[in-house]
């Protein structure tokens, strides 16, 4: 375990959900809960990623997976700065639990999973500051 403080995070990003349908699920988290599909994120929703859908703050998304015997049931991914994503990146390394680092384009991500088997994620939307330390 590191002997460092934990950098800080901003909030909860975004939950995984695994679905058997998206598009359904979708349709569902609309009519129920007032959610919609994210345009930006479109290219996102391939056979292994995500149809990723927001509440009408946008302020509460929900990234909607093709269920499969391989990803988790559910995953929370946390939101950081720029700046807090390096220095969690180089906690986690420190700590042997950085799984993967990937640079998705509209955002870079940190898997990694607790103890129990959760899988947890922490994401930045902040690629510029990213790109600078990292490529």
């Amino acid at each position: 375990m590191p002997s460092t403080k934990p950098p800080k995070l901003r909030g909860i990003n975004h939950i995984h959900l695994a679905v058997p349908d998206k598009l359904a699920a979708a349709q569902w988290y609309e009519k129920m809960l007032g959610f919609h599909i994210v345009e930006s994120m479109l290219s996102w929703n391939t056979a292994t990623g995500p149809l990723t859908i927001e509440d009408e703050s946008g302020r509460i998304h929900l990234a909607l997976f093709a269920r499969d015997h391989y990803t988790p049931t559910s995953a929370i991914a946390f939101d950081a700065s720029g700046e807090e994503f390096l220095r969690w990146k180089q906690y986690l390394e420190d700590a042997k639990l950085l799984e993967r680092c990937t640079d998705h384009k509209l955002s870079w991500s940190l898997y990694f999973n607790d103890p129990y088997g959760h899988s947890l994620e922490i994401t930045s939307e902040e690629t510029e500051t990213i790109n600078r330390a990292l490529q």
